[in-house]
């Protein structure tokens, strides 16, 4: 009788669709000693980044393993060509960026879930020999099962096509969460970095309020507990801050002197 913690943390949906206030923290570092002190400072759940970061299949891997054994939810955010090999090593979710319609919206439910009898679910690619389904020891059709409900999709919209649609994909079947880059965001709509812009900021209203209505979870890169509570009135539960901006604010302020208290 297995009795091992499986690999696959499914819980994501489910907070998802909770109406509490999720704290995620994206990490680009391929590392999972990161991963792990993400956990033990308490977020809600981390996002490897593998589209703007380093770490190649094997680290990230490690990087979910660590992500498991500190009990923190996990996502991916990656590219549509990298969903299955994430998937399949583990993923609690994958987080896919410039998603600009309701049909690109819907390729990606298809590429997450596996396809059922009576021509149900999705396409994507059965193989239980993957660490997700324990390397064979928890395959079959509850992994299949488990995985169609356990794994989360969000889906990222940052330009103006995917905010005049924002509602619509947010619709689609299978979207968990839509998050909001504002970064990209305002680049696209000609404000280079500066997403502060009343222009943007209209914009990001505007994608929180609709997805918001349509009762899908809303997310946001918030830097601030200013910014988290303006988003929050307009729709969001789901906030996000970056591992390299926290780690190199701490940096610069202990080589000025600054105070710090340390943990050890």
């Amino acid at each position: 009788m297995l009795n091992h913690i499986r690999p696959l943390d499914t819980r994501l949906p489910e907070m998802l669709r909770s109406a509490a206030r999720l704290r995620g923290i994206f990490n680009g570092l391929p590392s999972p000693a990161i991963v792990e002190m993400c956990a033990y400072a308490g977020f809600d759940l981390i996002v490897i980044d593998n589209e703007h970061g380093s770490a190649g299949l094997e680290t990230t891997e490690n990087m979910l393993r660590a992500a498991r054994a500190s009990n923190l939810p996990c996502v991916v955010r990656c590219l549509p060509q990298d969903i299955a090999r994430t998937l399949d090593i583990g993923a609690s979710g994958v987080k896919i960026p410039m998603v600009n319609t309701a049909a690109q919206a819907a390729a990606l439910v298809q590429q997450v879930k596996y396809p059922l009898p009576g021509g149900r679910g999705g396409s994507r690619g059965s193989a239980f020999s993957s660490r997700a389904a324990g390397y064979g020891a928890f395959g079959g059709p509850e992994h299949t099962a488990r995985s169609n409900e356990g794994i989360a999709l969000i889906v990222m919209i940052e330009t103006p096509e995917g905010v005049a649609n924002a509602a619509a994909i947010a619709a689609v079947p299978g979207v968990d969460a839509v998050f909001v880059g504002p970064n990209d965001l305002a680049h696209s709509m000609g404000c280079e970095n500066r997403w502060d812009e009343p222009v943007v900021q209209s914009a990001i209203e505007q994608v929180l309020r609709a997805v918001s209505a349509t009762g899908t979870c809303a997310g946001i890169l918030a830097l601030t507990a200013a910014d988290e509570e303006k988003y929050a009135a307009w729709g969001a539960r789901y906030f996000a801050r970056v591992a390299t901006g926290i780690i190199t604010k701490a940096l610069k302020e202990a080589a000025q002197g600054v105070p710090v208290k340390l943990g050890y």
